[in-house]
Order: C-alpha cells, then sequence, then structure tokens
C-alpha cells in the first residue's frame, strides 16, 4: 500500500521596499503601475530568458482608507496591460506625504505583491497658471493620451500654436467621467478625453478664433468651426473646438458676496460644540409609561361605551314583537314554519305536504285557514293521478258522439274565492 502523494500550495505575499516621488501642485501627475516590475516576484520565478505572461491586476488606496485620495484616479484596461495612476494635486495636500497602497495580484496563481507610493507634494512657484485652455480630444483614450510620447506631441502642437514660455498639463479627464457614452465597438471608435493645459501668456489669435460669431454658430447647428491653426493638430489629434474651454484667471472676478442678514437668514452662531462626553444619563421610564398608558386608557374607555350600548341598551325580543303587527309576525312564522319543512324535506322526503304550498290566509278576511289536509296525511299513498271517484269538486256532462250515441266528460271545479268557477260547465254545455 502505497501513500498518496499531496500537493501543498501557499499564497505568498511579498511587501517591497517604498518608492517616493515628487510631484508638483497644479502639474499633472502620471505614474506607471508596470506588470514587468511585478512578473519577477510571483513563484515559479522565472528563469533569464523565460517569458512569463500571466494576467496581473492591482488594486490601489490610500493607507488606512478603502480609496484613493479625490484628486488621483488609476485605469487598467485589461489584466494584460499596465495600470496607471493620474491626476492633478491641489494645493491643500502640499508638505503632507500621500502613501498609496499598492496591491498586485495574479490572476493564474492568486499570489500578491505590495508596496508603497510614497508621493511628496511641492509647491509650485506659478501656481496656478494664469491662463488654461482645455482641449478635447475625440480619437484618443485616456490610457492612450497617459503616454508620455503622446503626451509631449500634443503638448508641443499646443506650444507651436499658443507660443508660450511656460507650458504645462494641469488634468486629463475621460469623456466618460464627464457624462460621454461609451462607444459602439466599430470604425476604431474612442471614448474621447479632455486635456487640460495652462500657460503664462494670453492666448493666441487661433485659440480665439473659436469665439467668434461665425464659428460660434457653425457650433449651434453642429458643424465644425473654421479653425486655421487646426491643421497643426490634425495629423494626430481630432480636436472638437466646439467644446474648447479658454480660461483666463487674470479677469476672474471674485463671486463672493457679502451676506445681508434678514428673514430666513439666522444669526452666526460661531463654531459648532458638540455636547461634552460627561451627560447625565436620563431615565425613560416615566416617558414609556405615559407613552402606553395614555392610549390605553383611551381604548379601555372606549371599549367600555361601546361595551353598554351593545349589552345594556338592548330593547329585547318581547317588545320588538309587542310593537310589531300581528299579521307581520304571522308572515315571519310563516316563513319560518316553511324553511324548516323545506330543510326537513330536503333530508327525507317521506313526510306530508309542506303548509308552504297551502294557502295560509284568506284573502278576503285575512283570517288563518286551516289546511284542507290532517298532519298524518301520507302523500306517498296518494296516486300520481286520481279517479274520477277519488277526486272532489268534479262535474260529469254528457256528451254527445257522432253516432248519436252520448258519453260523459268530467271537468274540475275550481273555486276562487269560495266561489265556484261554471264557466267551463256553461261553454261545454253551449255546445
Amino acid at each position: 500500500m502505497t501513500a498518496g502523494k499531496k500537493d501543498v500550495y501557499t499564497i505568498f505575499s511579498k511587501v517591497h521596499s517604498d518608492r517616493n516621488v515628487y510631484p508638483s501642485a497644479g502639474v499633472l501627475f502620471v505614474h506607471v503601475l508596470e506588470r514587468e516590475y511585478f512578473k519577477g516576484e510571483f513563484p515559479p520565478y522565472p528563469k533569464p530568458g523565460e517569458i512569463s505572461n500571466d494576467p496581473i491586476t492591482f488594486n490601489t488606496n490610500l493607507m488606512g482608507y478603502p480609496d484613493r485620495p479625490g484628486w488621483l484616479r488609476y485605469i487598467q484596461r485589461t489584466p494584460y496591460s499596465d495600470g496607471v495612476l493620474y491626476g492633478s494635486p491641489t494645493a491643500e495636500n502640499v508638505g503632507k506625504p500621500t502613501i498609496i497602497e499598492i496591491t498586485a495580484y495574479n490572476r493564474r496563481t492568486f499570489e500578491t505583491a505590495r508596496h508603497n507610493l510614497i508621493i511628496n507634494i511641492m509647491s509650485a512657484e506659478d501656481f496656478p497658471l494664469p491662463y488654461q485652455a482645455e482641449f478635447f480630444i475625440k480619437n484618443m483614450n485616456v490610457e492612450e493620451m497617459l503616454a508620455s510620447e503622446v503626451l509631449g506631441d500634443f503638448l508641443g502642437a499646443v506650444k507651436n500654436v499658443w507660443q508660450p514660455e511656460r507650458l504645462n498639463a494641469i488634468n486629463i479627464t475621460s469623456a466618460l467621467d464627464r457624462g460621454g457614452r461609451v462607444p459602439l465597438p466599430i470604425n476604431d471608435m474612442k471614448e474621447g478625453v479632455y486635456v487640460m493645459v495652462g500657460a503664462d501668456v494670453p492666448f493666441s489669435s487661433c485659440l480665439r478664433e473659436v469665439e467668434n460669431p461665425q464659428n460660434q454658430l457653425r457650433c449651434s447647428q453642429e458643424m465644425e468651426p473654421v479653425i486655421t491653426c487646426d491643421k497643426k493638430f490634425r495629423t494626430q489629434f481630432y480636436i472638437d473646438w466646439c467644446k474648447i474651454s479658454l480660461v483666463d484667471k487674470t479677469k476672474q472676478v471674485s463671486t463672493y458676496q457679502e451676506v445681508i442678514r434678514g428673514e430666513g437668514i439666522l444669526p452666526d452662531g460661531g463654531e459648532y460644540k458638540p455636547p461634552s462626553d460627561s451627560l447625565k444619563s436620563r431615565d425613560y421610564y416615566t416617558d414609556f409609561l405615559i407613552t402606553l398608558a395614555v392610549p390605553s386608557a383611551v381604548a379601555l374607555v372606549l371599549f367600555l361605551i361601546l361595551a353598554y350600548i351593545m349589552c345594556c341598551r338592548r330593547e329585547g325580543v318581547e317588545k320588538r314583537n309587542m310593537q310589531t303587527p300581528d299579521i307581520q309576525l304571522v308572515h315571519h312564522s310563516a316563513i319560518q314554519k316553511s324553511t324548516k319543512e323545506l330543510r326537513d324535506m330536503s333530508k327525507n322526503r317521506e313526510i306530508a305536504w309542506p303548509l308552504s304550498t297551502l294557502p295560509v290566509f284568506h284573502p278576503v278576511t285575512g283570517e288563518l285557514i286551516r289546511p284542507l289536509h290532517a298532519d298524518s296525511y301520507e302523500s306517498t299513498n296518494m296516486p300520481l293521478m286520481q279517479t274520477q271517484q277519488n277526486l272532489p269538486h268534479q262535474t260529469q256532462i254528457p256528451q254527445q258522439q257522432t253516432t248519436g250515441d252520448f258519453r260523459l266528460t268530467t271537468f274540475q271545479r275550481f273555486e276562487v274565492n269560495g266561489i265556484p268557477e261554471e264557466r267551463k260547465l256553461t261553454e261545454a254545455m253551449n255546445l
């Protein structure tokens, strides 16, 4: 008997040394997370000359927090491409080191590697640049624009048009973050990207052309404006000139307005002072009793009133019968008796005829009529068709036949209100 061989897999996590970067406030910061940098950290370690192409993804967050700072963004299209951290540091974070935890995941072996990126934001002497222009490039995605050579080509084209002494990329934003739609996967369509640049000189005449009335009218009609310097960008970048934004910081007027206190505006109460931790405990037993006692007492009073009305204020059956006419009581009693007889007949059909089939009141006097048959009369002994001798109230009349003989014809005599009906007999005698 041989022992089975067991393979034990252990997931390793390595922490690399910290890396320090020193971006400037108000200037675009780009840091590429290279997959090649982490490939050699996942066992089995590749041999020299061996190529490994495991899928690797990255997770970035501010140390001690689940997400990144608000100014810092991250993008990675596929597990086989590099990740990119980018953004524009703000002046509020100058002098404060920002530690970003970067965790790499090998999606094939599920191993991890981690290191910290320390961002030391430096202050810029000419921050912010007074003249800023934002371009919308239609044929680029954000990760393509973040490449150093592509971004350098764009800044070079802008510099040829603008001719500034100092030109910096301030920020890059994907069109999807501005409410744009995801393009269809046809004809190599791109999402589009907004690129903001800043300079220290006023805008050139070429950039100002988009503000003239003719181009504004063409933009309102969804037509491309006529820009003389567009050919300097067209070789590599397709710019939507209708979406260009020119901001002159030197002419911006402060929007601060003194608040005039009046109706609806509370006076300034100073800084908010939260209550201290040494608050006295409050006894809620009395409030609990009041909350339950008052509704319970009201419900009890309503219950007693309803019980008095339903039980103690009843007139009774005798008083009701005394105020009811006798004929109405007789009618009601007859209905009850008929109902009882019908129910009994449904159980046993070998009983006497129901009283409901006989007249109860005399149609003229209203007196109660006694049944024609006794209670002991058995209906089962009565034939379905009675003979002439058994039927009461019958009249026999002679009738002449065709040969001269006569035959007797029997007619049933009917009574209506006690008066015999002779109409049929008279009509027969007149024949």
